[in-house]
């Protein structure tokens, strides 16, 4: 039976439109608060989700629905996940049901069928994170090559516009050496991985450097008293090679966090389902606990990155010039 409704769902997708730009608004009532959306028709557009994976419960399907409804207003090229995909151990092999469950059924929107790029999260290390990475040779909008990749995209006409980095960010938080229900993360070799990704920026002639990961390097949330295990052993990376933007999950919640001598501004978008408690720090921009998402817009000059929650509203804006002080 499950080999008959994997083959079913298989041409479901086939038949659908993976390219999100084709997407024509149809009889689908948009809701007010969305079309204060800002949309650069020439600029390139993605959307940032994280920590949603729950059987469409606790404002997943909410998230989602909301997602698909933007989509009519600010078309995505693709989706980015900032990880934590599915709650609360992961997934047990390619043909665990979370996949279905928590994925397939519930982004079932037309502007939800483009390609997703997705990081992995610590809950994603419980159970078999390379079963992720397997699973994108059963989905055509799941992309995972690899625990640590990057991607180019083209803004505009500009062959080299983006460059997309996709980091790991699990094996570096120290104490999970010492949880077992996370002793997956000792099978990465994180010197290998640091050396990667700074070659990997260094070598970049992208005119937007934008790196991916689960752990936020700043943050106002839950944990803004608890010391960040993570941020010591990448963030260097960022600043020496002057990333634009590192966007995170993590944290429930929605940010934006910009310290004054720091060159990388730090998005978090980890509210894709359930939410916690958010604050604010001198270096706060934005901080807001409510489910939502984030919509990026680049241009060859500018990033512009809007905020909606699940209420259909834009709760922030702010654009982000390449050449900055």
């Amino acid at each position: 039976m499950k080999s008959v409704y994997y083959f079913l769902f298989s041409i479901l997708v086939s038949i659908s439109s993976f390219s999100c730009k084709t997407t024509q608004r149809l009889n689908v009532d948009i809701p007010e608060g969305l079309m204060k959306l800002e949309n650069r028709e020439k600029a390139l557009h993605f959307f940032v989700v994280g920590d949603w994976g729950r059987e469409g419960k606790e404002g997943q399907q909410e998230v989602a629905d909301m997602m698909d409804l933007a989509g009519y207003v600010v078309k995505p090229d693709f989706i980015v996940s900032v990880g934590d995909n599915f709650y609360p151990d992961g997934v047990s092999g390619v043909n665990d049901p979370q996949f279905q469950n928590s994925y397939e059924l519930v982004y079932t929107g037309k502007n939800l069928f483009c390609p997703w790029y997705l990081a992995l999260g610590n809950h994603d290390y419980i159970g078999d994170p390379e079963a992720q990475i397997a699973y994108a040779k059963m989905s055509n909008r799941w992309n995972m090559p690899a625990r640590y990749y990057d991607i180019d995209k083209k803004v505009g006409n500009n062959s080299n516009g983006l460059k997309l980095t996709f980091i790991d960010t699990s094996p570096f938080d120290d104490p999970y050496y010492e949880k077992e229900h996370y002793a997956k993360v000792r099978t990465q070799d994180t010197v290998a991985q640091k050396t990667w990704f700074d070659n990997t920026l260094k070598n970049s002639n992208a005119d937007w450097n934008i790196v991916i990961g689960h752990h936020p390097f700043y943050t106002s949330g839950l944990r803004k008293k608890f010391e960040n295990h993570v941020r010591p052993h990448l963030n260097e990376v960022l600043q020496r090679n002057r990333v634009d933007a590192y966007f995170a999950g993590h944290e429930h919640d929605l940010q934006h966090q910009k310290p004054e001598e720091i060159y990388t501004h730090h998005f978090v978008s980890g509210a894709g389902s359930s939410v916690r408690a958010a604050g604010k720090l001198p270096y706060t921009k934005f901080a807001e606990s409510v489910s939502g998402f984030m919509i990026v817009s680049l241009t060859r000059d500018e990033m512009m990155v809007q905020v909606v929650s699940i209420n259909a509203e834009v709760i922030y804006k702010t654009v982000v010039n390449r050449e900055r002080e």
